[in-house]
């Protein structure tokens, strides 16, 4: 397969995420990070684009299983008009890729793909958590996803402020990051 009719077929999921030319950056992860105090809800506030996050009030519930594997289960809703449509469902599965980086766990919402990148980059694990996933393709070009989630509808502009400089420092672009609207009463 030549490399041209490979992009070709990978345009329609490079319009709905963030594309850049070489290798994805490395930033620096958690320390000591934990996962059980992670469960639980966390609303997003923005976020990079993705080919899933189309709606508004877009959240993601994490529950640990008895084999240490997480249950993700990612909402959101679909009616821009009047915010009162129904919520929309993805369940998948997350897992600690290595036990000596906690922090970079991998995540998987279709079974027939492998697991994807979910690095915890910073969190207090009640108010905020800065979350950051990328895929190159041959260290050619690159997907990445960034996300600023919160256990509230809401974070005070310099958290989101202090998350965005985080991820700038880490070398990732957030030029193309949006807020999510979360006023919707479903």
């Amino acid at each position: 397969m030549s490399a041209t009719y490979l992009l070709l077929l990978l345009v329609p999921a490079i319009s709905a995420q963030t594309f850049h030319w070489g290798a994805c950056p490395i930033p620096e992860v958690q320390s000591n990070f934990t996962l059980q105090p992670y469960m639980g809800k966390w609303y997003e506030i923005e976020k990079l684009p993705d080919i899933f996050g189309r709606g508004q009030c877009i959240r993601e519930e994490n529950t640990m299983m008895e084999d240490g594997s997480v249950q993700v289960s990612y909402s959101q809703v679909w009616d821009p008009q009047n915010h009162q449509g129904k919520r929309w469902y993805l369940e998948g599965t997350a897992k600690v890729i290595d036990p000596q980086e906690p922090a970079k766990l991998g995540v998987n919402f279709l079974s027939f793909l492998p697991y994807t990148p979910y690095w915890v980059l910073s969190t207090d694990y009640t108010n905020y958590s800065i979350a950051y996933s990328c895929k190159d393709v041959f260290g050619i070009f690159y997907f990445d996803f960034a996300w600023i989630l919160a256990r509230s509808p809401s974070l005070p502009p310099q958290m989101v402020d202090q998350a965005k400089r985080m991820l700038i420092s880490g070398g990732i672009d957030i030029s193309n990051m949006t807020p999510t609207d979360q006023s919707c009463s479903v």
